[in-house]
Parts: structure tokens; sequence; C-alpha cells
């Protein structure tokens, strides 16, 4: 790590990163991946501490119809839109990135948060053998420079579990590609101070905790 990697990790260290916990899955994976760069973070499904963060991260495993109606249980749904819309950094990771999106194909059709539009779609290869879920490491094409994507090569590549991808309604809203099952898929999306990953930046080693180190200093402009 480079001298001035390391110096702005300190800079940035005490501005509190909300995880959103919509009880979809291990969160700890996430918390412990900022921890180990030096970054203050809390995992909560607390709206008040959640509107008050610095930034916020919207990870996620498991299934969009129970993870939609889990945030409205919880009352997360207004909160997460707010945060969205506020300007501070807003980070998606997998089942998050998904359901930042308008609709998912999942569990017989879900509908989901509108950040950004578009569908989410299952992974349908004409080859019996292709295996799904798509799980194991797979190269990111950059697609569009960004600040998430600084000291990370094009082509780097990042740990994927998941059967459904992100189908933004519009190019301009894709930041990096993946191609897997017959499909090239976005798999990093974007706009204004969102962005968000379909792969798990907190389980793909060094390079991904490059990758949230760039969220952690990210002004959230671009």
């Amino acid at each position: 790590m480079s001298e001035s990697f390391t110096e702005t990790l300190h800079i940035n260290r005490h501005r509190l990163i909300a995880i959103i916990d919509y009880k979809a899955g291990n969160l700890t994976s996430v918390r412990l991946a900022f921890e180990h760069i030096g970054a203050e973070c809390a995992i909560t499904s607390d709206p008040t501490v959640i509107a008050s963060a610095d930034r916020v991260v919207f990870p996620g495993v498991g299934a969009a119809g129970e993870a939609m109606r889990n945030l409205q249980r919880l009352g997360l749904v207004d909160v997460i839109r707010q945060a969205a819309q506020s300007g501070r950094p807003f980070l998606g990771i997998c089942l998050g990135t998904q359901i930042i999106l308008d609709h998912s194909q999942e569990d017989g059709g879900t509908k989901c948060l509108g950040l950004l539009p578009g569908e989410v779609r299952r992974f349908a290869p004409a080859d019996p053998e292709c295996k799904i879920p798509h799980m194991g490491w797979n190269a990111v094409r950059i697609v569009k420079p960004h600040p998430l994507f600084e000291g990370i090569e094009d082509g780097s590549e990042f740990y994927f579990v998941h059967s459904y991808y992100p189908a933004p309604s519009d190019e301009k809203y894709i930041l990096g590609e993946t191609d897997y099952a017959d499909v090239r898929f976005a798999s990093v999306i974007g706009h204004a101070n969102i962005v968000a990953t379909q792969f798990h930046p907190e389980r793909s080693g060094r390079i991904g905790l490059r990758m949230l180190a760039n969220f952690v200093r990210w002004d959230g402009k671009c």
C-alpha cells in the first residue's frame, strides 16, 4: 500500500459509513473489509443513523422479493431513497445493486426501489453445462472512468455470486461490464453519487479493498 494511499485513508477514517442491515445476508465481511482499511463503519437498520451517516453502503445476498419485504417492514425504503438523493456517496453491492433498479424478474416479478432506471434479469444460458449461479472470479471491463476505479487496471478480476444481473435502461448508467452465460452484463452501474457493483469487493482480495478505499475517499461527484 503506497504512502499516499495510506494517508488518504487516514484523512477519511472518521467519516461514518452506514452499512444497511435489512436481514439480507451476513454483513460482517463488509464491515471487516472497511475496518481493515481504517474506515469507521456501523451495521445498522436505524433510519436516524443512516440519515446522518457521511456515506451509505447497501449490500445484500438473497432474493429480491424477500429483500423488498424486509425493507418495507423495517421502514427503510424512504431513508434509502433520501440517502440516494442527498448527494452523499452511496454504494450498492450484489443484491443491493439489483434492487436499486426499477424491477426484478426474481420471485415472479418484484417491484424494486427505482433509484436507477432498469431491470434485473435471470441468466438463461443456451449451454446446459454453464453453471448458474455465476460463482467465482471474473474480469470487469471498465466502460467509463470513475473514481471507484482509481488505481485499478481494466480487466481486473472480482468475486461474483449471483443468478440475476442488472440491465440498466440506458448505457449511460453502465460503468463496467462482465461476460458470462452468453451475456455481457453491467457489473458496475452508477449515476451522480450512486455507484453499485454486482460483484463483492469485500470478498475480492486486495483489489476489492482498493475499490472500497476509493469509495471511502470519493466525494460523491463524478
